[in-house]
């Protein structure tokens, strides 16, 4: 009789352990596995997007000078007059000197010029050599640029000028032409690829992520491995299949991302890939993310939770089948054993994701386990405190003071009930918390609700996760999109934050606010086109920060009106600085064949004394600025100030 008890007794203890691991681990196993891939997803856009941003702004500048360079009316006359003077020093020493100037001031490894009417290649060191036509070495120019139709192109070759070492360099080569549209021949600058190459590692070494620019074909054009110069097509190396493939080169929408999963043809490998264009590159970014590793890791996990288990119910066995005079007494303490060990395992399997985890019961209002009632007490709750009370404390004791409605809300016993009624077992929130009132951080909660078995009542499993590093993260991507594609100023809104920030820290500095109008700016829109204003903004942005410092802060509020801010210690300073910038803002704006005069009206307001906000300073340096065009443009006036000026 006694045998068939203990037997019983065995058979029943092995299922309520087995029962209560293989819960524990499925819970386990699906929170790591949807958490890891919810990471996987994320980490891999804002890495494509930081990438993204990086490129584009890394290549728009040495766009920007080949195209300088290009329509350069100088260049084009001493490039047309070349055959006349191709055994001339003075004429070489020239074209070097104005290829050095470029060099020098922009600091690019290579600054190059090409005729289309010799094939003579000049550099910064004057004349390299002479490119002939079938030489392999100059397909990037015969093949590639003069057959395009396209303004500039881009090739990733070695660099054979003397003291370049023939390194990997990332080429922007731009057409000249003449004013009749002829070919005068090819100019352009030259940005070593080992840098980029550096940037695209430390995006892997950080994140995990492989990152290639490819172009239409496939060609691995940068990577932390490859370049173009080595022909290697990423769908090769990667084993993509026809549909990604084509699902990565037809994407061509500028600025947005196309995320997908991708699973190699022996399914052993399964990626998640970003995708985005590059449109003034003409090529595609692809951001990858290898998730093999993770399955790996949860299925190792899971071997060992198994191994755990069967480990302990032999202990058990071995225990119960030694100690039949204390039968009853051992099953409740193998029962309370069997419960602290399985949430030992819950908390092991996830503490590497989470920094607490703590247990509610919903239905009753009050903590599930000793762990969580130790944590009410320690913030200075009574024991027995009820749960909604309990809330009550920790927002006002740890979380920052904007997020603790938000936070009571919604871990609040009704709204919990309420939230599992409709369907939902999963609550989550975000906000600020500080263990010691003073420095905050960034804290995820992720709630499960379920039902618990024994009573059926309610319970919340709360996971608390740091997120402080991810949030940053977050807030540098957003301050890459803050700044005006086109003259490379904060926006609208950048500016006013950054103004608003500046007022609030510094109160008692003084500081001037400067706004600028072009003048008669729709004329040059309207008489030569958008193109030619567009290059009008662009000069007069660029003559805008030569007079300020690196420190101060520039925007662009619209079309053609500008803010500057910055302390001074004296307003006579701000009123020369206007009557200065007045003066150098008066020039002839010239592009190609057309001319325009441009000018400014500038008004300037005060902080604090005119203002303490951006709105209000924005108003008054708006009304100087109103005066100043009453009295005809071309000139400033400071706010409630008699004397101004006018050219």
């Amino acid at each position: 009789m006694k045998k068939n008890i203990l037997l019983r007794t065995n058979i029943l203890v092995c299922l309520i352990i087995v029962a209560g691991f293989l819960v524990t681990a499925v819970l386990s196993y699906q929170a790591n596995y949807s958490a890891s891939i919810e990471n996987i997803e994320q980490v891999s856009r804002l890495t494509s997007e930081g990438v993204y941003y990086q490129m584009s702004s890394t290549f728009t500048k040495p766009v920007n000078v080949s195209l300088t360079m290009a329509n350069d009316s100088l260049l084009k006359d001493y490039l047309s007059r070349e055959e006349g003077h191709l055994e001339e020093a003075g004429y070489i020493d020239i074209l070097r000197e104005y290829l050095k100037g470029y060099q020098a001031k922009y600091g690019y490894d290579s600054v190059f010029l090409v005729s289309a009417a010799t094939g003579r290649y000049y550099n910064f060191n004057g004349l390299d050599r002479v490119l002939v036509k079938g030489d392999p070495e100059n397909a990037w120019y015969y093949d590639g640029l003069l057959n395009s139709k396209e303004e500039y192109s881009m090739n990733v070759d070695n660099d054979e000028v003397a003291g370049a070492e023939n390194e990997i360099t990332v080429f922007v080569n731009c057409k000249i032409k003449d004013s009749s549209g002829n070919l005068l021949g090819a100019v352009g600058v030259g940005v070593r690829i080992d840098s980029l190459q550096g940037m695209l590692q430390q995006y892997q070494d950080d994140f995990g992520v492989n990152a290639y620019l490819i172009n239409n074909a496939g060609t691995i054009e940068i990577s932390t491995e490859y370049t173009g110069f080595e022909e290697r097509n990423l769908f090769e190396i990667d084993n993509y299949g026809e549909e990604a493939c084509r699902t990565i080169l037809s994407w061509k929408e500028a600025g947005i991302a196309n995320s997908f999963w991708n699973t190699d043809e022996t399914g052993a490998k399964r990626d998640y890939v970003v995708a985005r264009y590059l449109p003034e590159l003409q090529w595609h970014l692809v951001v990858e993310r290898d998730t093999s590793f993770l399955m790996r890791d949860l299925n190792r996990q899971l071997i060992y939770t198994v191994l755990v288990i069967l480990l302990i119910i032999g202990v058990i066995l071995y225990v119960i089948t030694h100690v039949m005079r204390s039968f009853n007494r051992q099953i409740v303490s193998l029962t309370q054993s069997v419960e602290q060990e399985r949430r030992t395992m819950f908390e092991r399997a996830t503490e590497e994701l989470y920094e607490n985890i703590y247990e509610l019961d919903i239905t009753h209002n009050r903590p599930a386990n000793r762990s969580t009632e130790q944590y009410f007490e320690s913030l200075g709750a009574p024991p027995g405190t009820p749960f909604d009370k309990a809330l009550h404390i920790i927002a006002d004791k740890q979380i920052k003071k904007e997020f603790r409605a938000g936070y009571v809300a919604m871990f609040s016993p009704e709204n919990v009930q309420k939230a599992y009624q409709e369907g939902r077992d999963t609550l989550k929130y975000e906000f600020m918390i500080s263990q010691n009132g003073q420095d905050y951080y960034w804290m995820r909660i992720t709630a499960r609700l379920i039902i618990w078995e024994n009573d059926q009542s309610l319970h919340m499993l709360t996971y608390r996760q740091n997120i402080d590093t991810e949030k940053k993260k977050e807030y540098r991507m957003q301050e890459l999109a803050q700044t005006d594609e086109m003259t490379g100023l904060l926006t609208k809104t950048a500016t006013q934050h950054q103004i608003e920030s500046c007022l609030q820290q510094n109160s008692n500095r003084q500081y001037a606010f400067f706004i600028f109008d072009i003048d008669h700016f729709k004329q040059a829109n309207d008489c030569f086109g958008h193109a030619f204003g567009d290059g009008v903004i662009r000069e007069f942005t660029k003559t805008l920060r030569l007079h300020f410092r690196e420190a101060d802060l520039l925007g662009r509020l619209g079309g053609d009106e500008f803010a500057v801010f910055l302390p001074v210690k004296e307003e006579v300073w701000a009123e020369n600085k206007a009557r200065e910038l007045v003066d150098a803002l008066n020039r002839l704006y010239i592009e190609g064949e057309k001319s325009w005069q441009m000018s400014t009206s500038i008004g300037v307001a005060f902080a604090p004394k005119d203002g303490t906000d951006f709105k209000t300073l924005y108003q008054h340096a708006d009304a100087a600025l109103y005066q100043t065009k009453e009295r005809g443009r071309f000139g400033y006036t400071l706010y409630e100030k008699e004397k101004g000026g006018s050219i």
